[in-house]
């Protein structure tokens, strides 16, 4: 890997990865639901979720759906057109990066027994999943719950990811590279929502 490449995996392959992990980790042959999978975090999901033999949907804007499905995704989704919480389509697991609807939402799009894990979101949102998450699990037969980051470099999820990008399995997208001098204009670029895949500052 080049140095940009590999810059990339300490923090967003790793989330990516532990979104899977947990009580009920990932299995093969499951649905599974990345709502915001063209962003930083969401492009290590896809392929992860693949490498362990799930059958993944893609959720995001319109031009970001044809580097997902170059990277693996079985399907995808435009939310600008489609609410997949009302599309009738049922899912295993959701790994939701952007928090666009609720935990009460998202939860009519789980099979029963799925899981839902909230990771990216406000503050905000991610204090109302921490109390509602709970409750709705203790209520039904799904699993909804926050991620919190307690560990972003545990040795194991490391030593996953690196097996999975020395076969071929993962690979990171890098969508923009911008000179330090130029941070403000990576971050507002980052803050529109349109990258595909991950922004890197070089030296």
């Amino acid at each position: 890997m080049t140095f940009e490449e590999a810059a990339t995996v300490p923090q967003s392959a790793i989330l990516a990865l532990q979104g899977f992990r947990g009580k009920r980790p990932i299995q093969p042959g499951e649905r599974v639901l990345i709502n915001g999978a063209g962003g930083n975090v969401g492009p290590f999901a896809v392929q992860i979720a693949k490498s362990f033999g799930a059958e993944v949907t893609g959720v995001d804007r319109t031009g970001k759906l044809d580097m997902l499905r170059s990277i693996g995704a079985d399907h995808v989704i435009d939310f600008t057109r489609e609410d997949f919480t009302r599309s009738g389509q049922r899912y295993d697991r959701i790994l939701d990066l952007v928090a666009r609807r609720s935990m009460f939402d998202c939860k009519r799009a789980l099979r029963p027994k799925g899981v839902y894990v909230l990771q990216g979101a406000s503050t905000a949102r991610l204090l109302e999943g921490a109390v509602l998450g709970p409750l709705i699990s203790m209520s039904t037969s799904t699993t909804m719950r926050v991620m919190w980051w307690w560990k972003p470099f545990k040795k194991e999820d490391v030593l996953v990811l690196k097996e999975l990008i020395a076969d071929g399995s993962v690979a990171p997208v890098i969508d923009r590279r911008y000179p330090l001098s130029e941070v403000p204009a990576a971050l507002e670029y980052l803050r529109e929502g349109n990258s595909r895949g991950k922004i890197v500052i070089t030296m």
